[in-house]
């Protein structure tokens, strides 16, 4: 063998084994790394890119075997077996080539790119900018914003869902978004995912309830979608919830505002039409009235006689009586206002139901400490308060208790009970409580329109509560009530107070700001879940914990669960009074305040031993302003150590 032979082939042997070890070499950088970050699978543009170099330093390898066979032959011939390998391990080679280019094209440009020019790398360069914006802007809206899995784990969660649900991102992160549900909720977010994955649905937006980490309440807008891969295939879910309980809350406002101004409306219409017939009526009973009287003169003598055209003379004083509550309802009658204090009213309405009322009513006046002076008529007075009275008597057949009451009362003048509304000022206020059968809410809602009266057939004519209304509205006054079936009603009348010379003005409400809260944790109790919202809501964004709770068996369960630094409970609730609640919970821990509140007067609560001896205690409707400081006229000013 000449060295003029072997030389070359050396040289060809050599250049083959040193490009082999290089591509090898690229191949071994770019798949370690792969490996160990896990992205074997994930990044395809850079597997293929070292699956290149592999297959590229295998070709050089096999050439550079076949150049040492090769070495010490006479003859440099080649095996057609490996001619063929050779050919088919290009054409393999080829083949890898096409496959990165197809994954290549696949991926955005410029990423993975190994070599990026100036232009190129401008591009990526505002790429990421843009990305970091919108990182930004998701991280700091007040919208939450939160990744799921397909089985509903959480992988996102901006600083938007850390304010709504009060939950770190890291404590939440990769534990279920049920979390967030009870369990009907827990069943709804299940089967929007389900509709999103199988239905394909682009998004699904939709309103619901669903609870920060103290167990508040919250109502928000949800827009559910598929996060989908490049083969269309979903991935993840995202979730957007936007958080419209004031919205809510504002539109119920707006609801019932409007409610009473078509109640008003239509009682101004009914009002019309009742006062025209009246007035026709009248007429009428003059002639039948005289004609009457003449034919008794005529008739003297005629016992029989007599003694029916008497009972058409009673029927039409009825029928005056009738026609004269009409009018007062419409104010079409002659009044004669003074000035009348509410504490001699209350004592002659109190002398004349103790003759008439029944001994199975237990009657109770409370009048006010100091003078409250209106300017109304006191017949009108009295006929709205033995109206009441009347009502509460026939309410309570198996009898009960009647409270009436005068005192004086300040309103903020955003009150959505008062029937009309009043500007916010201190007035004179009536209230008549009673505990008998109670209304519902729709009962309620008509009980001041004229003939509404759920009393049976001949027992009522539907006046007198409209008689009642016509007459406060003319005072310039307005009407609240508050009842619950099987508990009783309270009605309270307001009116403007005369200011008399040397008498103490009523206190109002305290103007001044209350003391904001430390973080002390308040057990809130009440079975209307609209008012149990509002009082969180007014504690939450005080500085005060909330916890909150429907009944008495959920707030004992509460109780068990958290230190609690005060219990504010209603007093009135189905199955366990707040009386009750208090008592077990005093039972293990004596030293615990506890506010009261109530839509009945403190006045008829006390005097049925409902609730006893000096208690803290708030009248609803109240004020923000009000129930903050009362609230921390009983909280401790710290937070308690835990138990």
């Amino acid at each position: 063998m000449s060295d003029r032979t072997t030389v070359p082939e050396q040289l060809f042997l050599l250049g083959n084994l040193g490009t082999m070890i290089t591509y090898a070499a690229i191949a071994v950088a770019i798949a370690v790394p792969l490996a160990r970050a896990g992205q074997l699978r994930a990044n395809r543009l850079a597997v293929a890119t070292a699956l290149i170099f592999l297959t590229s330093a295998i070709g050089h390898g096999l050439h550079a075997y076949l150049a040492f066979a090769n070495l010490d032959r006479e003859e440099h011939s080649v095996a057609i077996g490996w001619l063929w390998a050779l050919a088919w391990w290009n054409v393999f080679t080829a083949a890898v080539g096409v496959y990165y280019w197809t994954v290549r094209q696949r991926h955005a440009p410029l990423r993975g790119a190994i070599y990026t020019g100036p232009h190129q790398q401008r591009l990526l360069d505002e790429a990421d900018a843009h990305r970091a914006t919108l990182e930004a802007v998701v991280e700091h809206t007040d919208d939450a914003i939160i990744g799921l899995t397909l089985d509903g784990i959480v992988t996102a969660w901006n600083g938007g869902a850390e304010r709504l649900f009060g939950y770190p991102a890291a404590e939440i992160t990769g534990r279920s978004v049920a979390l967030l549900a009870d369990e009907e909720g827990g069943v709804e977010q299940a089967e929007i995912r389900r509709r999103i994955i199988d239905q394909r649905e682009r998004g699904v937006t939709y309103e619901t309830r669903r609870f920060a980490k103290d167990g508040t309440p919250i109502e928000v807008s949800l827009s559910v979608g598929a996060i989908r891969d490049r083969t269309g295939r979903p991935a993840g879910i995202s979730v957007v919830a936007r958080d419209i309980t004031a919205v809510k809350e504002a539109a119920e406002r707006r609801r019932v505002v409007e409610e009473r101004t078509h109640q008003a409306q239509r009682m101004e219409s009914l009002g019309k039409l009742a006062g025209g017939v009246a007035h026709d009526f009248n007429n009428i009973l003059a002639i039948i009235v005289n004609y009457t009287d003449f034919a008794v003169e005529e008739a003297a003598g005629n016992e029989s006689l007599e003694t029916d055209l008497k009972h058409v003379r009673s029927a039409a004083d009825r029928a005056i009586n009738l026609t004269r509550q009409l009018l007062t309802f419409t104010r079409g009658d002659t009044i004669q206002p003074r000035d009348v204090n509410l504490n001699a009213a209350l004592a002659e309405v109190q002398a004349m139901l103790e003759r008439t009322i029944g001994e199975h009513i237990n009657l109770i006046t409370v009048p006010s400490a100091e003078p409250v002076v209106v300017h109304a008529d006191p017949g009108q007075i009295q006929q709205v308060l033995l109206n009441l009275a009347i009502n509460a008597r026939d309410a309570m057949p198996d009898g009960g208790t009647l409270v009436l009451e005068a005192n004086a009362a300040a309103i903020d003048g955003d009150e959505l009970d008062m029937q009309p509304s009043l500007p916010a000022g201190t007035y004179a206020r009536l209230l008549v409580s009673d505990t008998g059968e109670g209304m519902t809410a729709d009962v309620a809602a008509h009980i001041f329109e004229p003939f509404y009266t759920t009393k049976p057939r001949g027992k009522g004519t539907g006046l007198g509560l409209s008689t009642v209304y016509g007459i406060v509205s003319e005072a310039g006054g307005s009407l609240n009530v508050y009842s619950e079936p099987g508990v009783g009603t309270t009605f309270r009348i307001y009116l403007p107070m005369v200011r008399v010379p040397g008498t103490a003005t009523p206190a109002a409400s305290r103007q001044d700001d209350p003391p904001p809260g430390s973080g002390q944790t308040v057990l809130v109790v009440e079975d209307e879940p609209a008012l149990a919202r509002v009082v969180t809501r007014i504690l939450a964004g005080a500085g005060y914990h909330v916890l909150t709770a429907t009944d008495g068996r959920q707030a004992l369960a509460l109780f068990h669960q958290h230190d609690c630094d005060a219990l504010l409970t209603d007093v009135i609730m189905p199955e366990m009074s707040g009386r009750r609640l208090a008592e077990i919970i005093h039972g293990t821990h004596p030293d615990l305040p506890v506010l009261y509140m109530s839509g009945y007067s403190n006045g008829l609560l006390g005097t049925t031993h409902v609730l006893d001896g000096d208690i803290a205690f708030i009248e609803k409707p109240f004020t923000a302003n009000d129930l903050l400081h009362k609230i921390a006229e009983v909280v401790p000013t710290a937070v308690r150590p835990s138990r």
